[in-house]
């Protein structure tokens, strides 16, 4: 087992990113901890990402060529079709009518680059394509959220980010394979439909096995704050049981046990032990 990514597994491969905010810049990264060469392009008014979070916006364009272009220029055009002459993979997060209005629809790109293979996110796939959206709407439309919380991150962007890793690779290895390039599009609705599955199978729903229903995987209050357990496996659900001189798990009991001792005490105690069972935000 490996402490990184191994970079030597897309060694070779160059990628240009027209993606900004958040899917497209985190998908680039994670093909450059695969080893993919990769370029971003930038508009003159540069990524609002930077402006929001430097740090993250550093910590994402590490190890890639970051170069201003304006798409809308017919210079910036012909800069932007020379380093894809090159290229093997085009990442973009434009609307397809954004796109033809550049010249960069996927006919026209096949056209003049016949190699280079094309991953497009969108919020949502044809006849909505271009609907607009964000993480937040998705999650909310989706039931996601309970307001008025705000989500703790950005699962649907960083789901939509995973996917086009995966269509990329999937393209690169066709490529590689038959010699033909394609084009693909990742919607992030479907990212976030995707993250309701669970709550469909009731699985994670209010009094679901997951939600409540199965009283060794749950949050439970400490003295001073919350912890969470997670014992699922057979193996982990008897240890616990074991430990707590418990013949079987009863919320009620688990309530008053873990009200015992802290939340830093009852992680140490389930990391000598082996289990699943953390301080909420301890660490």
């Amino acid at each position: 087992m490996t402490s990184a990514p191994d970079t030597s597994l897309l060694r070779g491969i160059k990628v240009v990113n027209l993606g900004l905010n958040t899917p497209g810049p985190v998908a680039a990264a994670r093909l450059v901890q695969l080893g993919a060469e990769v370029t971003k392009i930038e508009p003159p008014s540069g990524d609002a990402l930077k402006m929001a979070a430097r740090a993250w916006y550093d910590q994402l364009c590490h190890g890639q060529t970051v170069v201003t272009l304006d798409l809308k220029d017919a210079a910036g055009q012909r800069e932007l079709h020379n380093l894809l002459a090159g290229v093997d993979l085009l990442l973009a997060s434009f609307r397809p009518s954004a796109l033809a209005r550049l010249g960069l629809d996927w006919e026209n790109i096949h056209r003049r680059h016949p190699r280079l293979c094309f991953v497009g996110i969108v919020g949502y796939l044809p006849p909505h394509a271009e609907r607009s959206g964000h993480d937040l709407t998705y999650q909310c439309g989706l039931g996601l959220l309970t307001p008025p919380h705000m989500p703790a991150s950005l699962y649907v962007d960083l789901a939509g980010a995973e996917r086009c890793v995966t269509q990329a690779l999937a393209q690169l290895l066709k490529a590689a394979r038959t010699g033909e390039s394609s084009a693909s599009w990742v919607s992030l609705y479907d990212c976030a439909l995707d993250l309701t599955a669970p709550i469909k199978a009731g699985l994670t729903v209010k009094g679901g096995w997951l939600g409540g229903g199965y009283p060794l995987y749950g949050l439970y209050q400490a003295s001073d704050g919350w912890i969470a357990i997670a014992a699922l496996e057979p193996q982990f659900a008897a240890r616990v049981l074991s430990e707590l001189n418990l013949t079987q798990a009863s919320r009620p009991e688990l309530e008053r046990i873990f009200l015992q001792r802290s939340a830093g005490a009852w992680e140490a105690w389930a990391a000598e032990r082996d289990l699943p069972l953390v301080a909420v935000g301890g660490k």
